[in-house]
């Protein structure tokens, strides 16, 4: 049960900033004498101005509470809020309370691993979260130093944000740190396997559950010399070392986030240690997120936002250096085309919603509506604009500014006013046109092609005037030619561009700026003769970004995109294509199709001819056998697969492919529960685990939905992963006899899960659990009905805004193209 709780206001906010300066926290914990809560003490020491305030607490129960000395009455606390009576000058508050293991992923989490049955636990101090693990003053400007004492259980290792030692049995004590924020503050503690390593005078260390101890020791020297490499950059181009003792980055499980870059401690969810084979593409993005969260320890963890409307200064610069670095000193030199792929359309998407919001600035009147705000314009869109900011200053400009940023706000607190302002002292010039335009106007500008005007348009979004500059290039090619490309700027509504009849014109096929191309008919007819000739991977990226866009404005046909398809990925060679697009056509795609079924048969005879011709053993030829399993709809090939007798040479099923054939055999009613649980007792792994959730909630009878649902209403209570995969189960195109009457219960129970769950979770199952599959006027109708409802919770109706968005924008897709 999720005790309702108030969110930090940002009026709040700097009322207690203008009241406060907090000089230390003292945190003793006991993670030892029981499974279900644990004891915190903490002992706050702050200055005051004099007078009423309060402070963040999110207890089970509380056994004393003390100001100055005097006892406080716990009656006192209020919705996580305990008022206090400060005096002028220093003050101490002690709080002895008992709090909550949690398994959503954020405060102190539990978990027990199914391999072992051992315990594992770590701490995720974000947004709102810290509270429910010590008494704090919960906001990113009222920094302090901690010192953690911890009792442990005796088999136990505790990795803090400062060194730690093991004093006697069970008992750890931690140096103190650098003023750090309330939300950067965590623990990772349980029988953890550990690697360690040393670089240019840093400790090293890496840590994950012992149950996949082995598979650590396999990635150790991959991810130790990306950290080396990673380190070895930022260091040359920031000019400032990394100031924070250790270096440990913990893979602990149920983790909500890819990784948080909690100082001294980083925290990955552990699927990023690879029990089984995985594509190119995955390996790059752990890659890209081990540099993000290195580029964390300077943007956001030495100089960190204010508030949560600067959480930009945060994730695009961690977006952009994570991959630039990556690019740059790691094998993964492709590390920009991946990004193509994962990426790009995740913040263009976002970008088009009624719930888009500037990249800077953007209102985040509490933190709770904060963490909604940490999507795909935060972070793809935001490092997007710094690369073109990037390209106009240059290099030496570019981090002149950023290196006076963190030096005149060293582990401080800073605006984005701060970080222009020193770009400009660099040299860069008045950037507030820049600002203006680009960070604190929402949406993006619409580039097209106007064949018969003889122009390229560009069209500011609805509601968002702007006047911006793009300078991009444009690739072009004659049919049966090849592709010529060269720059255009666009800075007007039009700009003269003549083009050759029947041409194919590919818009900003580098992603040099950010707007919203899309591609005119006549270039999508051309591209199916044009793309199997195509020896550019990031322009044959960016062609794929086009025809998504055109796709989700409903500009592009889905039998064209399933043309495209066919001719472009005999010749693809690059698995991020593979694994990105075919699954993008089996879930948004086919569905559309005039004819579903028959789409899903060519998606499944493009992704098995793939397999059967890439190189065996490639990471190629494993996604398109990932793709092939995933749109099979012949149970006896499914369990010929199952039995290893795949289709190519260089595969084998392992775990990830093992459940991938089960998960598509629920779908299509081929399995059962029996079998389902003999493949979970067999292999009882955390991924395991997920999988046969996903499984079950997926088998085609009245049973499995409604198990799903009792989820969804927290009748049944799963860690966060089970209750995510059990969402996506649920909703199955070709199940909506079984899945249509939970649409209006959907609408009905949705309000309620707020006194279920919380935070994130609370947000990610508003997301998986929408009826996706339900494509009528009634259910958007409902949809939009609950969203004007003033007492819907805002995390709530932000993923209700969006996913009525993607019902609309779909159902005008059948509308157009396949209206019977």
């Amino acid at each position: 049960m999720s005790t309702p709780t108030q969110s930090l206001q940002h009026s709040e906010a700097q009322a207690r900033f203008d009241l406060l300066d907090v000089t230390s926290y003292d945190v003793d914990l006991d993670l030892a004498s029981d499974e279900a809560t644990f004891r915190s003490v903490t002992t706050v020491r702050f200055t005051s101005r004099g007078g009423p305030t309060f402070v963040d607490l999110k207890p089970v129960g509380v056994t004393s509470l003390h100001l100055n000395g005097s006892p406080l009455d716990a009656d006192l606390l209020d919705r996580g809020r305990l008022p206090l009576d400060t005096v002028a000058g220093d003050n101490e508050l002690v709080v002895d309370a008992t709090m909550r293991f949690r398994n959503d992923g954020e405060g102190l989490h539990r978990s027990v691993d199914p391999a072992d049955g051992k315990h594992y636990v770590y701490g995720m101090s974000f947004m709102d979260a810290a509270p429910s693990i010590f008494a704090c003053f919960d906001q990113p400007d009222l920094k302090a130093p901690y010192t953690f004492h911890v009792t442990a259980p005796a088999d136990w290792v505790v990795v803090g944000n400062a060194p730690g030692t093991q004093v006697e049995t069970g008992r750890w004590e931690f140096a103190t740190t650098p003023p750090l924020s309330t939300y950067f503050v965590t623990l990772v503690a349980g029988p953890y396997h550990l690697v360690r390593d040393e670089h240019d005078g840093i400790p090293l260390g890496l840590s994950a559950r012992a149950s996949i101890a082995k598979d650590l020791d396999a990635d150790a020297d991959e991810l130790f010399t990306m950290t080396r490499q990673c380190f070895d950059e930022f260091h040359r181009l920031f000019g400032i070392r990394y100031p924070f003792g250790d270096y440990h980055q913990a893979f602990v499980p149920e983790f909500n986030a890819g990784a948080m870059e909690n100082p001294g401690c980083v925290t990955f969810r552990d699927p990023l240690i690879f029990s089984s084979r995985v594509t190119r593409g995955v390996r790059i993005a752990r890659a890209t997120t081990v540099a993000h969260e290195m580029a964390h320890q300077w943007f956001g963890n030495i100089v960190t936002p204010r508030w949560w409307d600067d959480l930009w200064l945060n994730e695009s610069f961690a977006e952009y250096m994570g991959n630039r670095v990556t690019a740059d000193v790691t094998e993964y030199d492709d590390a920009w085309v991946h990004n193509a792929y994962a990426r790009r359309q995740w913040g263009l998407v976002a970008d088009q919603r009624p719930s888009t919001h500037s990249v800077a600035g953007n209102g985040a009147f509490d933190a709770s509506a904060a963490l909604q705000n940490f999507d795909g314009i935060s972070y793809a869109k935001g490092s997007s604009i710094l690369k073109q900011l990037n390209a106009t200053l240059g290099d030496e400009v570019f981090f002149a500014g950023a290196i006076d940023h963190f030096t005149q706000h060293r582990f401080g607190n800073a605006t984005m006013h701060d970080l222009f302002a020193s770009w400009e002292s660099a040299g860069a010039g008045d950037l507030s046109s820049f600002t203006s335009n680009w960070l604190r106007t929402a949406g993006p500008d619409t580039i097209a092609l106007d064949r018969a005007a003889g122009v390229v348009r560009r069209t500011a979004p609805d509601g968002h005037p702007a006047e911006r500059s793009h300078a991009l290039r444009v690739a072009s090619a004659a049919p049966g030619g090849t592709w010529q490309v060269e720059p255009l700027t666009v800075d007007a509504d039009t700009t003269a561009y003549a083009v050759e009849e029947g041409a194919a014109v590919v818009l900003d096929p580098y992603e040099d700026t950010w707007a919203l191309v899309l591609p005119d008919d006549t270039t999508v007819q051309a591209l199916k003769t044009l793309l199997p000739t195509t020896d550019d991977s990031l322009l044959r990226a960016g062609i794929w970004n086009s025809v998504r866009s055109g796709f989700h404005n409903a500009a592009v046909d889905p039998a064209d995109v399933l043309d495209l398809l066919e001719a472009g990925l005999p010749i693809e060679d690059v698995d991020d294509a593979v694994f990105y697009t075919l699954p993008w056509l089996l879930t948004k795609v086919a569905a559309l199709a005039a004819d579903p079924r028959a789409a899903l048969v060519r998606i499944h005879a493009a992704a098995t001819a793939k397999g059967a011709t890439a190189e065996a053993g490639s990471t190629l030829q494993l996604s398109a056998f990932q793709a092939a399993v995933s749109s099979a709809t012949d149970s006896g090939e499914l369990r010929s697969w199952l039995a290893g007798r795949v289709l190519a040479d260089g595969l084998e099923i392992d775990l990830d492919l093992r459940w991938r054939i089960l998960v598509q055999l629920a779908v299509l009613g081929e399995t059962d529960r029996e079998e389902l649980q003999a493949a979970l007792d067999a292999e009882p792994t955390a991924r395991s685990r997920v999988e046969h959730a996903r499984a079950v909630a997926s088998l085609p009878d009245a049973q499995a939905k409604a198990w799903a649902w009792q989820h969804f209403t927290g009748e049944l209570d799963v860690p966060n992963y089970e209750l995510e995969a059990i969402g996506l189960g649920m909703w199955r195109v070709g199940q909506e006899q079984l899945t249509d009457p939970y649409v209006d219960r959907y609408f009905a129970d949705l309000p309620g899960t707020v006194e279920k769950r919380s935070g994130w979770l609370l947000a990610d199952a508003a997301e998986s659990f929408f009826p996706s599959t339900s494509l009528t006027e009634s259910t958007l109708a409902q949809a939009h009905a609950l969203i004007t409802d003033e007492s819907l919770d805002l995390a709530i109706r932000r993923r209700l805004v969006d996913e009525a968005d993607e019902l609309g924008r779909r159902m005008a897709i059948r509308q157009r193209y396949s209206p019977s």
